[in-house]
Formats: C-alpha cells, structure tokens, sequence
C-alpha cells in the first residue's frame, strides 16, 4: 500500500514527521536506491527497500511510550557533535529505539516523552491540537504582577507574539520566586524568552505537566512506560488499537539506573531535591502513573496570584 514518504519514516521509530521531511529534503533518504528529495512522494513499505542515511529502514513491530524525568546536563536529541550526553543514554534497557516528543533544553529538567510512534508524536506536537506544557520557575528577586499579567496577555518575541498563558506565583522567599507557565506552543526555549522579556532571570525550569500526565514522584533520571490509557487518551483518541499494535504498556513502574522498579507514590515532590525552594505541586492535577488521565483541576496554592490566559 502507498504511503507518504515522511509517514513512512516517522512510524518506523527513526523521527518525528517533521523532521521525517528534512531528511528528505536533504537527500538523506532513498527508495530502492534513488534519492528522493519531493516532499509528497510515496512508496509501498512492505516490497520497496527505503533506506536513510543509507541504512534500510526497519518498520518496529512494537510501539513504545516512555515518561522520562529529564535531569538537567542532558542534551533533547539522538545525537550530538559536541559529545554532550543524550538523552537516549537514560534508557538503556528500552528494546526499541524510541526518539523524544518535542525537546527540553540542555539546563531544562523535568516530564520529556519518548517513543518510536511517529504519527503518535506528531498529534501531540501539531499545534491544532493545543496541548498544554506546564513548567514551574524560579527566578531571581521578586515578581511583579505586572509582569504576571504581560506574560499571561502574551509577549513580543523575535518569532511573534505569544498565545495567552495561565501564568501564577506559587511561592515567595527573600531571593527567589517560584512561578508557574501553562503553555500550549512548542516555540524553541519559549518560557525562558517569555521571563526574559519581562525581565525575569530563569534560575531554574523544570516541567512538571504535559497534557494529562505530570511526574508524580518519578526521580531525576527515571522513567516509566505509559499505560494503553494514557497514551490514547493524552492524543484525544479512544482506548482501542493501543494493545492490538503491540504497545509496550507500563503497569506505573519506574526505572532507576540500576533498574530498580520505583512506584510513584504522589505528585507531591515534582521538584524534589531542592531543599532551599521546594516548588509546590499544583493541587488536583492529573497522577503519572494511575492511568486514569484526570484533567487538570483549577484548584490553586492559597495565597497564590494567578493570570488566566485571556480568551
């Protein structure tokens, strides 16, 4: 059956769509053995031989969804010139090479999805689809409610303005605020561009939510499998296919580096491991972990002031 060209390479695990079509913009990619550079372009991956980068392609039999608690000091890609660490590194016992949804920054920490389903990552990132990205801040001095407000209202950057945002002070102390950013783009280091067009110093940033999951107690470094149900209902799709594909579905178990199973207990410690500034855990949202996907509740820390994004 005749496919396009990029979904063909996305659904077999090497990269998302996007990036399916910048290799073959780029020549990276050929069909029995012609370099195919038209975007459009289709081929039948079950009798043509497509290979990129001159290695044939392998279409995974088993689809993988990964939660992964990003530590700081790791690089958002499959490789790096400048031999900083990946990643992929955090995952060596995954049996399928899996590739992350969207990115976090080399000093970003916090929830990073990974899997080999290219058309799965790409409703997730697509922009139509609006998925929200939650990231506690903490930036040097005090915050002002003005500068709350302009970042909820949206900001002028180089790319363009932003879309409004759910921007709120979560916790005060004498040198640092803690804030959080509720944000539906994927704009490259978008909340640190935000702080700093209001004149917040990010001093740390870590992603606490994306869509229905958040990390739950899962610690720096680990990661778990999603369950059938988060997976389909993170993607605004029934619960059907999901077993039937060959996913490799979690039971909530995380895994630390000597593979030690970790079961998350609570959301209560996203930030753990600061023990000058805790962040506080915004109340009533969704258990990585549970599988049951509540959405975000708008139950709020008392005494926190909070921007609604504007309609």
């Amino acid at each position: 059956m005749l496919e396009r060209l990029q979904k063909i390479i996305s659904a077999a695990g090497i990269t998302s769509r996007r990036a399916s079509e910048e290799l073959i913009v780029n020549g990276q990619v050929t069909v029995n053995g012609v370099v195919v550079t038209e975007l459009g372009s289709k081929a039948d991956p079950e009798t043509d031989l497509i290979a990129v980068n001159g290695k044939p392609l392998r279409i995974s039999e088993q689809r993988l969804y990964i939660l992964l608690n990003k530590p700081t000091g790791y690089i958002t890609a499959l490789k790096d010139e400048r031999g900083r660490r990946l990643v992929t590194e955090l995952l060596k016992d995954v049996p399928e090479r899996v590739y992350p949804v969207g990115r976090l920054d080399y000093n970003t920490e916090g929830l990073l999805l990974l899997t080999n389903d290219g058309e799965w990552a790409n409703r997730l990132m697509h922009p139509r689809h609006e998925v929200e990205k939650e990231y506690h801040v903490r930036v040097r001095g005090k915050v002002m409610d003005q500068q709350l407000k302009r970042m909820a209202d949206g900001v002028e950057l180089e790319d363009g303005k932003t879309a409004p945002a759910v921007v709120e002070l979560i916790k005060s102390g004498e040198q640092n605020d803690w804030i959080s950013v509720t944000i539906h783009e994927g704009r490259n280091r978008q909340v640190r561009r935000m702080c700093e067009a209001v004149s917040l110093s990010v001093v740390r940033l870590k992603r606490i939510r994306y869509g229905t999951l958040s990390l739950g107690s899962i610690r720096d470094g680990q990661y778990r499998y999603l369950t059938d149900a988060e997976v389909q209902e993170l993607s605004g799709l029934p619960p059907k296919t999901a077993s039937s594909r060959g996913v490799k579905a979690g039971e909530g178990r995380s895994h630390e580096k000597q593979q030690r199973a970790h079961i998350p207990k609570s959301p209560g410690s996203a930030a753990g491991g600061d023990s000058q500034r805790g962040v506080k855990n915004s109340e009533g949202r969704g258990h990585a972990g549970t599988g049951q996907g509540r959405k975000p509740s708008t139950t709020k820390t008392e005494g926190s002031r909070r921007m609604p994004k504007k309609s």
